[in-house]
């Protein structure tokens, strides 16, 4: 019986043959990010030593510019860290700047076949580049950082064949959406996607199913790799890689087909992503007070785009906050040369520097009691992005867009068929 991706770079990082579900693995880790909430008061902790500079990644991403002074000292913090081990990989506020998942896919730092580990919970993101990361806790990335190991437990493994391509105004989060509405929770499971339909998916439409598989409690979620995938890799990294496919016998708990065609907009309803979604157009007419766009999942230059194809020519209606908040610096750079950030600004949206942001309810578009957002970010539950009593709708960038335009929830094909 042959391994899925999974299992098999279970086994090469852990020097085993075989791992089958169910299996415990101490994997050697090739890639620690340390981001800011890590520094915090409460959650630092000195570290000895560092076992391989080269391997430790820090970022600055959930609070930048530092909002207080709680936030301004766990940065410094972290550059006095990076000092102190001479590590080169840091991203601090400025050039390039950014959230650490889209990073991951500038720099390429998102090996495949490697082991990449950070405490942040949409590490997940990362494995859209064959790999498997995943985030950990507080006190094992410190462990990966100066053991140069960690340990996982092998769960069974979900393959979803990706089939057909996307309509005009569907999004690989309207697919996400609708995989969270069908089959629920996949805890203890990892997600492995795959399929004829992925040849029409940019690494960035890729990159957030990946991303959105956290809300699905898996434990890694991968991707099979094609030439647009290692193209990617070898445009932005030096490093040697061997991509790694699934055996044509792997053994999986389910194989679960998604036509990309069939697909339309969907909105998760507020508190969770888990088996809430419905079409937008039942959604439709729900008043909103802000529209937000950003984070690890949509702030991509293909999600920014997309967004300015709805708002050109357009304006945002009066009474909605519309926020758009590029994942990184090189992103923001690239839709200033391609015009989006043009058209969104001319629209009327307010466009904050890279950065998680109101995404975790961190700073800049924090909401406010009853109030009604839509986002295009990672997750929606009561609280999440601000006061307990406010409502976070989910939905893609364009039905964001599309929404904050009318200031009630719109369907995007309205505006882009």
């Amino acid at each position: 019986m042959g391994m899925t991706i999974v299992e098999k770079i279970l086994a090469s990082k852990g020097g085993r043959d075989v791992v089958r579900p169910g299996d415990i693995v101490t994997v050697e880790v090739d890639t620690t990010i340390l981001f800011d909430n890590n520094f915090m008061p409460a959650n630092w902790r000195d570290i000895v030593k560092v076992r391989d500079p080269e391997r430790i990644v820090v970022v600055l991403d959930h609070r930048v510019p530092a909002p207080n002074a709680m936030a301004a000292a766990a940065h410094v913090t972290a550059r006095a860290f990076a000092a102190k081990f001479g590590i080169k990989r840091v991203h601090d506020v400025g050039y390039d700047q950014g959230i650490s998942h889209q990073l991951v896919a500038d720099l390429g730092y998102g090996i495949p076949g490697t082991v990449l580990v950070c405490s942040d919970s949409h590490t997940c993101s990362a494995g859209v580049f064959n790999c498997l990361a995943r985030g950990v806790g507080g006190p094992d990335v410190f462990y990966s950082a100066i053991k140069g190991e960690t340990w996982f437990r092998c769960g069974e493994t979900v393959r979803y064949q990706l089939t057909g391509k996307l309509p005009r105004a569907v999004t690989t989060k309207d697919a996400f959406l609708q995989i969270a509405g069908k089959h629920g929770a996949h805890a203890t499971m990892n997600v492995e996607y795959g399929g004829p339909g992925i040849a029409g998916l940019s690494i960035n439409a890729r990159k957030t199913l990946t991303t959105m598989s956290a809300e699905l409690s898996a434990e890694f979620a991968t991707f099979e790799p094609d030439e647009v995938l290692i193209d990617w890799v070898r445009r932005r990294s030096r490093r040697e890689f061997e991509p790694v496919y699934p055996d044509s016998d792997a053994r999986y708990l389910d194989v679960r087909e998604v036509d990309l065609g069939a697909l339309e907009p969907l909105v998760a309803y507020p508190d969770t992503v888990v088996q809430n979604s419905k079409p937008v157009r039942e959604a439709a007419g729900v008043k909103i007070d802000q529209a937000y766009i950003g984070s690890c999942a949509n702030g991509t230059l293909d999600d920014l785009e997309l967004a300015a194809q709805v708002v050109s020519g357009r304006r945002v209606a009066s009474g909605v906050r519309f926020l758009v908040v590029p994942a990184s610096q090189l992103v923001y750079r690239e839709a200033l040369k391609s015009g989006a950030m043009e058209k969104l600004v001319d629209a009327g949206a307010v466009i904050g520097p890279p950065t998680c942001g109101a995404c975790g309810g961190g700073h800049m578009g924090v909401i406010g009691p009853g109030e009604v957002c839509i986002t295009a970010t990672t997750r929606n539950f009561k609280g999440r992005m601000g006061d307990p009593s406010s409502k976070v709708y989910m939905g893609s960038p364009a039905t964001v867009a599309a929404s904050a335009l009318t200031g009630y929830i719109t369907d995007p094909r309205e505006f882009l068929n």
